[in-house]
């Protein structure tokens, strides 16, 4: 197994640590380490730097908003879980449940600074999956845990976060503009060197 000095520093966050608003973790998030175990040892992580807040059924934007179905039952369970889902037939999404069970919240990982292991872009929900070797075999899996787990690392100041509207969700109405996607400024500068 290859060694990095961010893994035995990178220590799990705990269930309740997910247990209140998206919008909350989805802030708090950032800083923290997403880190993959692959089944042959390989490791890769990085450092989250873009989230985004899914605020339930009353939430256009949110899946939950047409009530629990086969595939949001994840997001009434206990949080802390992974909900994966995939888009356009291509793309893997990463999101954790947030709230209190039966509460459907989530925070989408929308991208991630590379620090180990990691060959290609993760600036995207996608590329991040894809590089993570994250997919739908992942759904529901407690995420402090291996082999997908996030970790405490680095808190972010306010001063080199920026907030805005999510992506991609023109059909969500008053939820269109709402500010719930966070998103770390020039990361380099506070996370140094990638691998």
């Amino acid at each position: 197994m290859s060694a990095s000095p961010f893994v035995p520093h990178a220590e799990a966050l705990p269930a309740g640590f997910y247990e209140r608003q998206a919008n909350e973790v989805a802030r708090d998030l950032l800083g923290s380490v997403l880190l993959r175990e692959l089944d042959d040892g390989t490791i890769k992580s990085g450092i989250i730097t873009e989230t985004e807040a899914y605020m339930g059924e009353k939430d256009k934007a949110s899946h939950a908003r047409f009530g629990r179905t086969p595939r949001t039952d994840v997001m009434y369970g206990p949080p802390g879980h992974a909900y994966i889902y995939l888009i356009y037939g291509m793309y893997q999404m990463l999101n954790v449940v947030c709230g209190p069970v039966g509460l459907p919240q989530a925070v989408l990982i929308r991208g991630i600074f590379p620090i180990f292991g990691i060959s290609s872009r993760t600036d995207g929900p996608g590329k991040l999956t894809r590089e993570l070797l994250i997919d739908k075999s992942l759904n529901r899996h407690p995420l402090w845990q291996a082999p997908l787990r996030i970790g405490a690392f680095q808190s972010v100041p306010d001063s080199s976060i920026e907030i805005t509207p999510r992506s991609g969700i023109d059909y969500a109405e008053e939820w269109r503009d709402a500010k719930l996607r966070w998103l770390v400024n020039r990361p380099e500068s506070l996370f140094g060197q990638t691998n």
